[in-house]
């Protein structure tokens, strides 16, 4: 028998909220999601609820831990795996809730008369500076 979909409570419908706030489907749909420990992923659903349309927010290790019932050691341990994943990028005191990997919209080319960019002109991936550092003391 084929199941029918229809609404439960109509009168709980969802709306589109006053405030940014979203969670992607592909967060489930490309498994994302099954990369995440239950930590990260509560941290995840915390930072998409709070974050604005630039996905910003700034929240302390300690309103994080307390908010989420972790210890600081796990809200560091989740943030950092979400950064492993790409899912968000830190810089203290700031989070940014990226779009997913592979569905970042393109960036426009440049007109031929527009300076070139800077690596030092946007965020780096600490991985990148890690990199250059070594590169300088070698």
């Amino acid at each position: 028998m084929r199941t029918v979909k229809q609404v439960l409570r109509p009168e709980r419908l969802r709306q589109m909220p006053g405030q940014f706030s979203w969670v992607d489907q592909a967060l489930v749909q490309r498994r994302f999601i099954d990369c995440c420990d239950a930590r990260a992923a509560a941290l995840y659903l915390f930072l998409v609820t709070v974050s604005d349309a630039q996905g910003l927010s700034y929240y302390s290790e300690s309103t994080l831990a307390a908010r989420l019932h972790l210890r600081r050691e796990e809200v560091l341990a989740a943030r950092a795996q979400l950064m492993q994943l790409e899912l968000i990028a830190y810089q203290a005191p700031l989070y940014q809730v990226l779009a997913l990997p592979g569905t970042a919209p393109r960036t426009p080319p440049r007109p031929a008369s527009a300076p070139a960019r800077n690596a030092s002109d946007g965020p780096v991936r600490l991985a990148q500076l890690r990199a250059q550092l070594e590169r300088r003391r070698a």
